[in-house]
């Protein structure tokens, strides 16, 4: 079992790791400060919380706060493994009952949602572009990239790219 403060360690190393690919040399200290870490803490605490029973109240009222404070609701019990990025949290909605590998990049406006008591599940090394909508009981495999506005009902292999209304896969070219 993953200590939160492993989980969040991995997390911040992960989005300045992101950071220095896209050209930035950056502190983790200032990766702490950006756009997203504080809804990524939160998130972490709320999830922790939400496994104890006692402490449940508390995980409702972190959410909460991460609604008034990021603009994001994420389930108290949506499982996420190490290297959990938020891009920018202003909007992103997902689901309790969602579970993520390892490395998942989530951009704005991203919502992760249950259709009729299923939610999606999503493999490792995984990127959510912006407003990209996830429904369903869909499997989305690893090393997959997820286009702005997708809306994904369907299952995607590993290694894809999934574009469009309703989104379709293909490859990724290497």
């Amino acid at each position: 079992m993953t200590s939160f403060f492993s989980l969040i360690k991995s997390d911040f190393k992960r989005k300045r790791d992101i950071f220095v690919d896209d050209g930035a040399q950056v502190s983790i200290i200032r990766v702490m400060l950006t756009d997203g870490s504080s809804a990524n803490v939160i998130q972490r605490l709320a999830f922790q919380c939400a496994k104890v029973k006692i402490l449940s109240p508390f995980s409702l009222l972190l959410q909460h706060l991460n609604r008034i404070y990021n603009g994001c609701t994420i389930g108290t019990k949506a499982k996420f493994s190490s290297g959990l990025v938020l891009m920018h949290p202003i909007g992103v909605v997902i689901n309790s009952k969602v579970t993520a590998g390892k490395n998942i990049t989530i951009e704005s406006g991203v919502v992760i949602g249950d259709e009729k008591g299923f939610s999606p599940s999503l493999g490792d090394n995984v990127f959510i572009g912006a407003g990209a909508k996830i429904i369903g009981n869909v499997n989305i495999g690893n090393n997959v990239k997820i286009g702005a506005n997708a809306v994904v009902v369907k299952d995607v292999p590993d290694n894809c790219t999934a574009l469009g209304i309703p989104a379709k896969s293909r490859l990724n070219e290497i």
